[in-house]
């Protein structure tokens, strides 16, 4: 049975080069587009979400070079930052997380507001709490936890029932921007809960799948094995107190598999497995928590040919987990199965990235069959929907509350 989708609704305001955005997502979205054209800042600031709760929202923001980086560059110099998701965490309960960050002197930054809602429509219950300036002005917790300007409020009441797995879900969320080398390299181990964002902790990840799910190790190795063909196996190798990743490929007319080391291998069958890996981590998890994985650019340096193959591996695990894909590839977007829904156009206009869903030329070429996602993008005829285009930060509303179902 498949998962709802973790994030439904994204809505940005004034973030990196995006002006305003206010996108509904499915379970299985493409953000495509021109380099440069902003795909990355978008998928980015999910990311930013996952990292302030994950680890503090200072950390996040210095990785990002600080509130000046992440805030709009533009004429007027926009103060604020505003971030708004709204989430499902089953079939039964719904809810909204968003804030509202104020650039200061000095690269100061302080949360003007912060909410969040969480509704189970089947046991009748509602968590949600409302913060401005550092003071709690409502919850539904007793005891209330005092709050500050410089941090996520929903760090402080993780622990609370009913804002646990809120917490979990959006701060597990997993992006990834996968780098050949990192996985090469012998790797430290660690408990392989969750894939590295450049990869480098895949054997550690492999190993867990191998002794907790097994099953799922055998599907990753499937889809490789179609993407890489000859490759039979792939498992986790001690090399003294490091690890690596250890290939089985069957060469020439030889009956027995040949084992390689990650370092032996190419960047594009290096690629394809982290990838797969990624999307599949979170299959078989008890529970009906959403997981959301995010990749970037996940066809480079695959053969035109198997970037249609991981394709079908893609939307294999999007009925596992959410699966969001930044692309500037034709040949992955020629895939049949693309429904134009999960088509999501990415432009940039004067240094402001827009993102929308295909406007109506698009969409019809794509229902009638006239032409597929991947021909419309090498014809550059992929854009978003006219209010997209001008949508205006004025025109978002970031609070309010859970949408009524």
């Amino acid at each position: 049975m498949s998962r709802p989708p973790l994030v439904t609704r994204l809505v940005l305001r004034n973030y990196k080069s995006v002006k305003a955005c206010d996108v509904s997502l499915p379970r299985l979205a493409f953000l495509v587009g021109p380099n440069g054209a902003g795909k990355s800042n978008v998928l980015d600031s999910l990311r930013f979400v996952a990292d302030a709760l994950r680890t503090t929202l200072d950390h996040a923001l210095r990785d990002r070079g600080g509130i000046k980086e992440v805030r709009r560059s533009s004429t007027g110099h926009p103060t604020h930052v505003g971030v708004r998701l709204e989430f499902r965490l089953s079939s039964t309960q719904r809810g909204c997380f968003a804030f509202d960050l104020g650039a200061r002197r000095s690269g100061a930054y302080a949360v003007q507001r912060e909410e969040c809602e969480i509704i189970d429509d089947e046991h009748r219950s509602r968590h949600a709490y409302v913060v401005e300036d550092g003071v709690v002005e409502s919850s539904t917790l007793e005891p209330t936890p005092a709050a500050a300007a410089d941090r996520l409020y929903l760090v402080s009441v993780s622990g609370a029932p009913g804002f646990r797995r809120t917490y979990e879900a959006l701060s597990n969320m997993g992006f990834y921007n996968l780098n050949p080398a990192a996985i090469r390299e012998l790797q430290p181990p660690d408990p392989g809960h969750l894939l590295a964002r450049d990869g480098s902790n895949i054997a550690s990840v492999l190993e867990s799948l191998t002794s907790e799910r097994p099953e799922v190790k055998a599907r990753v190795e499937e889809y490789l094995g179609k993407v890489v063909p000859g490759i039979v196996g792939v498992d986790a190798r001690h090399i003294g107190p490091r690890e690596t990743v250890q290939f089985r490929q069957r060469t020439g007319a030889a009956q027995e598999p040949r084992r390689f080391l990650a370092a032996s291998m190419s960047d594009g069958t290096l690629r394809a497995l982290g990838v797969l890996v990624a999307l599949y981590q979170a299959v078989g998890e008890s529970g009906d928590d959403a997981r959301l994985i995010g990749i970037e650019e996940p066809e480079v340096a695959l053969h035109p040919a198997a970037a249609g193959v991981l394709m079908g591996g893609i939307a294999d695990a999007s009925e596992y987990s959410q699966v969001l894909i930044t692309s500037h590839s034709p040949d992955l977007l020629d895939h049949e199965s693309i429904d134009p829904a999960a088509v999501f156009a990415v432009v940039s206009e004067g240094g402001n990235t827009a993102i929308g869903s295909l406007d109506e030329a698009g969409v019809s070429a794509l229902k009638q069959g006239l032409y597929s996602a991947g021909e419309l993008l090498r014809m550059d005829q992929l854009r978003p929907n006219d209010q997209a285009v001008s949508l205006e930060p004025e025109q978002l509303q970031l609070f309010g509350g859970v949408v009524p179902a």
